[in-house]
């Protein structure tokens, strides 16, 4: 994390504060945001009445229903059953932050950093890699943790782009919900499912009120060379085509 004598740590689930401590020794302030009351009273208890008691700001609560505070990194071992809303929250956070250290469960930390054409790449992956840099930095086996878990770990670091890309969030990640929910189809036949016809069409009048949706689809697929293509290997360049190619045409995502 690089940390600095002048920076404001974010740290989801702090536990018991063996990280928290060690961090604290380094920085300005440690944010740590935890869920339960009683691991808050063990942190508590371990810096009362030593001199990092002054850096360390406690917030109780679920961080997903939390507005985030302002702070320069985010360092955290997170409870793993909130890695993808957390990963979004973080990103779509203002002001930016300079980076996030994070733990996660082995699979998801390499769905974050998949290529297109890889087993792992999905929408996760396109959606993370638009708006930020994100580096796997470390493998952690379970026999680290006491008791050990299930899983396998790895540490990711997620740099976000700054600024980021000149693109409607919602939009983009309405198109590719639609191409990713069947990632091996073509584009051609993920487009032709009646539910999206219906959302487009739905959209589409509410733009500019016009009909005849399902041809219009086809003919941007076709008029932008995507038709036959299938997600699992277009990269983020290749939506960014396809999103404009749609809203050229006034078809919109929500």
């Amino acid at each position: 994390a690089a940390l600095r004598r002048t920076d404001v740590i974010l740290e989801v689930g702090p536990g018991t504060g063996n990280l928290t401590v060690k961090m604290l020794e380094k920085v300005k302030k440690v944010i740590a945001c935890e869920i339960d009351p009683r691991l808050v009273g063990e942190l508590q208890k371990r810096v009362q009445g030593t001199c990092l008691a002054n850096k360390l700001e406690i917030k109780v609560g679920d961080i997903l229903k939390t507005d985030l505070p302002f702070f320069d990194a985010c360092v955290a071992n997170l409870p793993y059953q909130i890695s993808s809303p957390f990963v979004f929250k973080l990103l779509l956070h203002r002001p930016f932050f300079r980076c996030a250290i994070l733990m996660f469960q082995r699979e998801f930390a390499l769905r974050l950093v998949a290529k297109p054409g890889t087993k792992l790449y999905c929408r996760l992956s396109i959606n993370t890699q638009l708006l930020a840099r994100v580096d796997h930095l470390m493998k952690v086996g379970k026999n680290n943790f006491r008791p050990p878990p299930k899983v396998e770990s790895s540490v990711v670091r997620i740099e976000p782009k700054n600024p980021p890309p000149p693109i409607n969030f919602q939009e983009w990640d309405g198109l590719v919900r639609i191409a990713f929910v069947r990632k091996n189809k073509t584009l051609s036949a993920a487009f032709k499912s009646s539910a999206v016809e219906q959302l487009l069409d739905h959209n589409y009048r509410i733009h500019c009120s016009l009909h005849n949706t399902v041809q219009k689809i086809q003919s941007v697929l076709k008029n932008t060379g995507y038709s036959e293509k299938r997600a699992r290997s277009m990269d983020i360049d290749d939506f960014i085509r396809l999103l404009h190619g749609f809203n050229s045409e006034g078809i919109h995502f929500s």
